[in-house]
């Protein structure tokens, strides 16, 4: 482990950590720079990291579109990667079962290539059903169990999904204030899985 953190601080060489997710990601409502993706590398800089933090936000995307684009995202050679998907595949009624075999799909190409990743979990909207809730949330969980060599953050918006004071009107996207939490609580993860990063992979 102090040798990975080595890695990421040695010489002032720059480790590359891909977002991979949705609107939540993308910052959707937010004016450049406020969302997750920039105030995680914010946080990081301020804690001595040379992270650079790759936005692979697309707005609407479920974990199909993630798992799609996943080689044009590797394109600029990522050193470790934070999942964060799964949240629009609730919202159009997609089966956990298709999320499962996407997710596994977009885990395995990241493993292939020896990419340290963090796979952020997802929670179901009410509406569909306690059922599905529970099947929706086992998928992350069962993923990050059969996968020790993960960093699982069991909830991407822990803390501040349900407060008002933390999302934008439509109750779904964080406004800045939001995205600072987010970032905030998920930092301990996001160290925790860059000190996975090989000294060799970074620069």
């Amino acid at each position: 482990m102090l040798a990975g953190t080595g890695g990421a601080r040695a010489q002032g060489r720059e480790v590359r950590l891909l977002m991979l997710g949705d609107s939540i990601t993308a910052g959707y409502g937010l004016a450049r720079g406020e969302g997750p993706p920039a105030r995680i590398e914010a946080l990081l800089r301020a804690k001595g990291r040379q992270v650079r933090v790759l936005d692979a936000g697309v707005s609407g995307d479920t974990t199909a579109g993630g798992r799609a684009r996943l080689e044009w995202a590797l394109a600029d050679r990522p050193n470790a990667a934070i999942v964060a998907l799964g949240g629009n595949d609730a919202l159009r009624g997609l089966t956990p079962q298709q999320m499962r075999a996407n997710l596994t799909a977009i885990l395995d190409g990241l493993a292939a290539r020896d990419i340290p990743t963090l796979l952020a979990g997802m929670m179901a909207p009410p509406n569909l059903g306690a059922e599905y809730g529970r099947e929706f949330t086992a998928v992350f969980t069962e993923l990050a169990a059969a996968r020790p060599q993960l960093v699982f953050y069991p909830f991407l918006l822990e803390g501040v999904a349900g407060d008002p004071a933390l999302n934008q009107a439509d109750r779904i996207h964080p406004n800045p204030r939001g995205a600072q939490v987010l970032a905030e609580r998920m930092l301990p993860a996001i160290e925790t899985l860059l000190d996975r990063v090989a000294p060799s992979a970074s620069g």
